[in-house]
């Protein structure tokens, strides 16, 4: 796989900072701002919560570092972000079995142990950008794969990532580069 959790990975590069608070008309949903620019987003099916654990759907309230990105291999267009994005194709995942080695990691599929497919059927991971949750100090449990992607029409909630519309992320890429903190208030 071309993303590498080593010590360059983890450099921060720029410190725009992505606020992202819930909506007052939907928990879960939520309002993202970049300087002038405002979005509408989708947030966990279990809401916002300070006490984060794997597969409770929640989306913690932390600020975030985006660590790396990654898009859809094949596509045609081109992207606009503030970091090299890299491909993912049929055999990339990330593992979300918190007693392996490898939890809250990107994997090489076939995996055996339970993992998420980054090519997905969808549009969900068109565009996708790491952040670091539960990476740099990693523990078993407190949730992995905590992403900023591309959310469903309708904008139903995720299993515990901020999604924002296809158009919006290709407006708010240019923002999204290394370093840049998504920072999740309650």
């Amino acid at each position: 796989m071309k993303l590498a959790l080593q010590r360059p990975f983890y450099k921060y590069q720029r410190r725009e900072t992505i606020a992202v608070r819930r909506s007052p008309s939907n928990p879960l949903q939520g309002i993202v701002r970049i300087g002038p620019l405002v979005f509408r987003a989708a947030l966990g099916r279990g809401g916002l919560t300070v006490q984060k654990r794997e597969g409770d759907g929640a989306t913690p309230v932390a600020d975030m570092p985006i660590l790396a990105g990654f898009r859809r291999g094949g596509m045609p267009e081109r992207d606009s972000a503030g970091l090299r994005l890299w491909r993912v194709g049929a055999r990339d995942g990330w593992c979300d079995a918190p007693g392996h080695a490898s939890y809250n990691r990107p994997v090489r599929l076939p995996f055996r142990a339970s993992h998420e497919k980054l090519l997905r059927d969808d549009v969900l991971y068109d565009f996708g950008f790491v952040l670091d949750w539960n990476l740099r100090s990693r523990r078993r449990g407190l949730g992995s794969a905590i992403f900023l992607h591309v959310a469903k029409p309708g904008y139903p909630p995720t299993e515990g990532c901020i999604a924002l519309s296809r158009r919006d992320m290709l407006v708010a890429m240019p923002y999204l580069g290394r370093g840049a903190i998504l920072k999740v208030c309650g």
